[in-house]
């Protein structure tokens, strides 16, 4: 196996996050839930994107590349850190967003623009019909002399998964230090990369522990997680191996993507003022209370603790209302 400090990577975030247990949560839910603060790594308003910026970025400064394309909806939170991490290395960074949702200058719209990124809205509903775009601006450059890298949406890529592998040994380690038992590791899942390196991650370092993707989008992540985490493996030179109950994912969408539920507000409500901590309606809010209700449910065995990993998206809570 290729050790993952021998791959090319930039140190863009602060690491390690903070990890540690939700003291009033825990006890009002009456199961130890700990929480890994993905959104405090440093950057921005921090967030699940930046562990694969490090990876990806450090990809594409090898190629001699000088601009950075990306794409997702009007408020992508990943679009926005690629912009600022852009920013911090020098790079043109080119945003190529999809002209749904909330395109007031709003949310992370406005750092999109302090972050020097050049927003281009394309109304479509298709990414293919972005990453074309992609390909034609990317032409253009190149008959400047410029060289433009391609970042998929959500920098869900096997490469760009390897950061969460990076986040379970973290995780390990910080509950060896803390005392925690952990058994499950709980995360939002809207292009698949996060997940698929908790996934890869946790069959690497903690194999006991069982990985639970809390959809917010109705892609097949079902599909797409494990066939990344088997293509960031690769990349590490080990195999995938996979056990009856390593992974899966629960839907939490409610009437869509990037539409907050009504049902999730308490929920919302409830850790900002029980732990001080904010969720966006997006991302992490539909996670955490997927995940809650999950719990309620009866949908978490006894195997161990329960981690939720912050992945980031405040700046959303600036540009729509909570349902």
């Amino acid at each position: 196996m290729q050790e993952l400090n021998t791959l090319p990577k930039l140190p863009l975030g602060l690491y390690p996050t903070p990890f540690y247990k939700l003291e009033a949560i825990s006890a009002k839910y009456g199961r130890n839930i700990w929480i890994k603060r993905d959104d405090l790594c440093g950057v921005a308003l921090g967030g699940n994107k930046v562990r694969k910026l490090e990876y990806l970025l450090a990809d594409a400064r090898a190629q001699g590349c000088d601009t950075v394309f990306t794409t997702g909806g009007a408020q992508s939170n990943h679009a926005m850190l690629t912009a600022a991490c852009a920013a911090r290395l020098g790079m043109r960074c080119i945003l190529l967003l999809k002209k749904r949702g909330v395109t007031d200058r709003l949310g992370n719209l406005i750092l999109d623009d302090l972050y020097g990124a050049e927003v281009r809205f394309v109304d479509t509903d298709s990414y293919d019909d972005i990453y074309a775009e992609m390909d034609r601006l990317s032409a253009e450059l190149a008959a400047e002399g410029r060289k433009a890298c391609q970042i998929p949406v959500g920098g869900s890529t096997p490469l760009g998964s390897l950061g969460y592998v990076n986040c379970v040994w973290e995780c390990l380690e910080q509950a060896q230090q803390q005392g925690a038992s952990i058994g499950h590791l709980v995360s939002a899942t809207g292009s698949g990369g996060t997940t698929a390196g908790l996934l890869l991650g946790a069959r690497l370092y903690a194999p006991d522990w069982m990985v639970t993707g809390m959809g917010v989008d109705d892609d097949p992540f079902d599909k797409i997680v494990p066939s990344l985490a088997a293509d960031a493996a690769a990349l590490l030179n080990t195999p995938f191996s996979r056990t009856p109950d390593d992974f899966r994912m629960v839907y939490h969408i409610g009437q869509g993507y990037a539409i907050p539920n009504a049902e999730d507000t308490p929920f919302i409500e409830e850790l900002a003022r029980m732990e001080g901590i904010l969720l966006d309606p997006v991302y992490t809010g539909k996670a955490w209370s997927g995940m809650l209700k999950l719990l309620q449910d009866g949908g978490f065995d006894r195997r161990g603790d329960i981690v939720f990993v912050h992945t980031g998206g405040a700046a959303a809570l600036f540009a729509m209302d909570l349902a």
